[in-house]
C-alpha cells in the first residue's frame, strides 16, 4: 500500500501487531521518516523499535487491535479520512467516523515530543545542575 497513490501524501502510517520486530537499528525509523510518515499506528511494537522512535521524533501509538482494524476499514473506505494523532491529549481522532481512542505513552516521552526534545536537549536542561556537580568535585578528578 506505500505506493498506492490513493495514500500519497500521508504522514501517519497504520500497521499490524509486534510492528517492527527485527528492526533494531534507528536506520529503520529514519526510512519511515523519510517516506514522509510523522507517526505509525500499531497494536503492539517490538520494544528496540520502539525506543528508537522516541530517541528519534517518530511517533508510536498503541491501539487496540480491534481499533487499527477499524482504521483500516476507515481509510480503505476513504484514503483521504483524516486521522490525527493528539500528543497533548494522547488521543487519535477520527471525525468523519466519531473515533476518539485514548492512548498510553509515558509522560516521559510525551514530553520529549511536545518539546521537540532529543538526548541531548534532556541532558543539557540540567546543565545548572551538572555545573554544580563538577564545581564541588576535587581538583584531580575533573
Amino acid at each position: 500500500m506505500l505506493n498506492d497513490e490513493r495514500y500519497a501524501g500521508a504522514s501517519i502510517l497504520v500497521a499490524g501487531p509486534s510492528f517492527g520486530i527485527g528492526s533494531s537499528r534507528e536506520h529503520a525509523v529514519w526510512a519511515i521518516q523519510q517516506g514522509g510518515f510523522d507517526a505509525v499506528i500499531a497494536p503492539s511494537f517490538s520494544d528496540i523499535f520502539r525506543n528508537n522512535c522516541t530517541k528519534n521524533g517518530l511517533i508510536p501509538v498503541v491501539l487496540p487491535e480491534p481499533v487499527v482494524n477499524q482504521l483500516w476499514d476507515v481509510i480503505e473506505a476513504d484514503p483521504a479520512a483524516e486521522i490525527t494523532v493528539d500528543m497533548e491529549r494522547l488521543l487519535v481522532e477520527v471525525p468523519s467516523v466519531g473515533l476518539v481512542e485514548p492512548f498510553p505513552m509515558a509522560s516521559t516521552d510525551q514530553e520529549r515530543y511536545l518539546g521537540g526534545l532529543d538526548d541531548i536537549a534532556i541532558t543539557l536542561s540540567h546543565a545548572a545542575d551538572i555545573s554544580d556537580f563538577e564545581s564541588r568535585r576535587p581538583a584531580w578528578m575533573r
